[in-house]
């Protein structure tokens, strides 16, 4: 099994763990140091982020980054950058729960989680976050940064700019194109193009004037 070094403290780290600990040899921790507030997470040492090369050189370890979408992402790109320019690899997780075509294409710090359907010719770009129960459809690209929440569909053809957010349940049509740093809430339909830094967000569903104590049938 490979060392391995995961990147964050929080609940995505802890969920990384999970699945990560399966095939790897976790050995540490690591976060930005005022971050830091004990000396272990998950039973692993945490060692400061700021000379985390010393303790763990990179030609012996490798790193994931276990970071949510914070700031529509830039907060996990720009901690992907960072430990890039430390000299470490990566590795990219995809669960064998997963359909993934043999030709699809996917960059490093991934994380594709079960039920994903990955059709034929798909690209997914560097630091992509797929969480359970997607359908990415066939010759779709999605580019580097992007985190895309549980049984969205993203129809074939489309490509999905950097950085971009789309939320659970959210439907794109064919051959669009989505403009970076998007976000896209649950629910939403896209039915063409968009622009760079736009959020679109569906209606949430109202109250009924009736309380359910009233109800006469259900």
């Amino acid at each position: 099994m490979e060392n391995l070094i995961i990147f964050g403290l929080g609940e995505m780290a802890e969920i990384a763990y999970y699945y990560l600990s399966k095939e790897y040899n976790i050995v540490a921790f690591t976060a930005d140091e005022k971050y830091i507030n004990g000396q272990t997470f998950n039973s692993k040492e945490v060692v400061p982020f700021e000379n985390i090369e010393k303790r763990f050189p990179p030609k012996e370890y490798r790193m994931f980054i276990a970071i949510g979408y914070s700031k529509v992402n830039t907060v996990r790109r720009d901690k992907y950058l960072e430990v890039k320019n430390k000299g470490y690899k990566f590795i990219s997780y995809v669960s064998k729960d997963a359909f993934v075509a043999d030709n699809v294409i996917i960059g490093e710090n991934c994380f594709i989680l079960e039920d994903n359907t990955i059709q034929p010719f798909v690209k997914i770009g560097n630091n992509c976050f797929l969480w359970s129960g997607n359908h990415i459809g066939h010759h779709s690209t999605i580019q580097d940064h992007c985190f895309i929440a549980s049984h969205v569909v993203i129809s074939g053809g489309c490509e999905i700019g950097e950085g971009t957010f789309i939320g659970v349940n959210a439907t794109l049509r064919d051959h669009i194109k989505i403009g970076k740093y998007n976000v896209i809430g649950a629910g939403a339909l896209i039915l063409g193009d968009t622009e760079d830094y736009k959020v679109y967000m569906a209606s949430p569903t109202e109250a009924s004037k009736v309380p359910s104590n009233r109800l006469r049938r259900i």
